[in-house]
């Protein structure tokens, strides 16, 4: 397996064993990269081990021990590290079993980054960079601040749960509806990164991170809903792209979708509304079954919409009422509604904005409009859409052979 791939499918995996050995997320995060850098060294001329997770969390265990002895601190950590010591390194299979209870250690780091002691960006931010194992240029540019500003606020926050002794555990019942909020927004924001962003890996994460929620979480219907909303989505995957390019909804090939998958989505929707309560991530699992059927019910999802907008006071959420005002009453109506927001460091913002613009004969706009959302793309897919779409606007182009007008 190459080493790229199982950074990518177990750095939270490994990150979240090392923190509940060590106790501190810096060190185990330190020492998580240590031993992938020694793997990126020794397995392509060793051989891959047999099992590398156990082999990195090995590898890491011992790297942190070594600093921590190198440090003269090991007597405060003494305690953490007792058992591991006076039995000597074990090996890989003990301490990463395939059968262990991995998720638990997972949803007990996403509690601890998602604190309320941290401010909710803070939360985020730590949870894309344990769980999810992105980079700090990554966070960054998803947040939209620079890369010192993001490390800053990583290193902060970090310092933070060390210095104030915040557990690495899943809080006790009486506290967990208070704190599920903020967890369900990272979890969704993961799912997101890999969904938008073309990190398939994240998205899985986040549904692993959904299911093992919903398991501890039975009786709160926000957890299987944001659960019932990221199945649905991730159940179109194989045919959101084609050729390289991304295929809108309605030119998907639906043979590709899951449907076992969606059928699952949609039984967790109803379990969720049996409950009584409807909360934001219910009614975005609502929106998002009801794109799936063919004809789509715009007055149903602009409803809907309107309620989200009112639930979340969110201008995306309101982005995306213009569409389905759009489809109801015609682009001018959309673009009121999208002509009052701020987001104009948003590229689907501009992409939406350009789609309806085009179809008011605003061409000239339009093209503005698509070139800013080009300038902000973050994947080659989108890339190539924004461009395709650009071209087909600008009269020059379309005349020229290779663009469609020939």
């Amino acid at each position: 397996m190459a080493l790229d791939t199982v950074f990518r499918d177990q750095w939270g995996r490994v990150l979240a064993t090392l923190v509940g050995i060590l106790g501190d997320i810096e060190l185990a995060e330190d020492a998580a990269a240590e031993a992938f850098a020694i793997a990126a060294e020794r397995w392509p001329r060793e051989g891959d081990p047999a099992n590398p997770t156990g082999w990195l969390v090995t590898t890491a265990r011992n790297r942190a021990i070594d600093h921590l002895r190198r440090q003269k601190v090991l007597a405060a950590k003494r305690k953490l590290l007792a058992r591991d010591l006076e039995t000597g390194p074990q090996p890989p299979e003990a301490l990463m079993d395939d059968a262990a209870t991995v998720p638990d250690e997972r949803l007990e780091l996403i509690f601890t980054c998602c604190h309320p002691a941290l401010a909710l960006e803070a939360q985020v931010a730590l949870t894309l960079r344990t769980l999810g194992g992105q980079s700090t240029d990554e966070i960054a540019l998803a947040f939209l601040v620079p890369f010192e500003t993001m490390s800053k606020r990583l290193t902060r926050a970090k310092h933070k749960i060390r210095d104030a002794g915040i557990p690495f555990a899943v809080p006790p019942d009486h506290q967990l509806p208070d704190r599920l909020a903020a967890v369900l927004a990272v979890v969704y924001l993961i799912f997101n990164q890999g969904w938008g962003g073309g990190r398939v890996d994240l998205a899985a994460e986040a549904i692993r991170l959904g299911r093992a929620l919903a398991d501890l979480m039975p009786d709160e219907p926000e957890v299987p809903a944001l659960l019932a909303l990221m199945l649905m989505h991730d159940a179109r995957k194989a045919a959101r792209l084609r050729d390289g390019q991304i295929v809108p909804l309605d030119d998907q090939d639906r043979t590709l979708w899951d449907t076992q998958q969606i059928d699952e989505g949609r039984g967790l929707l109803r379990r969720a509304m049996a409950r009584g309560r409807t909360g934001p991530f219910l009614v975005q699992a609502a929106i998002a079954d009801l794109h799936l059927h063919q004809p789509r019910d715009w007055r149903q999802i602009a409803a809907l919409y309107q309620t989200l907008a009112q639930q979340t006071r969110s201008p995306i959420v309101e982005m995306n009422r213009a569409i389905a005002v759009a489809e109801l009453d015609g682009p001018e109506a959309g673009l009121a509604i999208l002509d009052r927001l701020d987001l104009d460091h948003y590229r689907y913002f501009h992409s939406t904005r350009a789609a309806l613009l085009r179809r008011a004969g605003r061409d000239g706009e339009a093209r503005h409009a698509y070139q800013r959302a080009l300038d902000l793309a973050q994947t080659e897919p989108e890339r190539r859409f924004l461009a395709d779409r650009l071209a087909e606007s600008t009269p020059s182009l379309r005349t020229q052979p290779g663009c469609g007008n020939t």
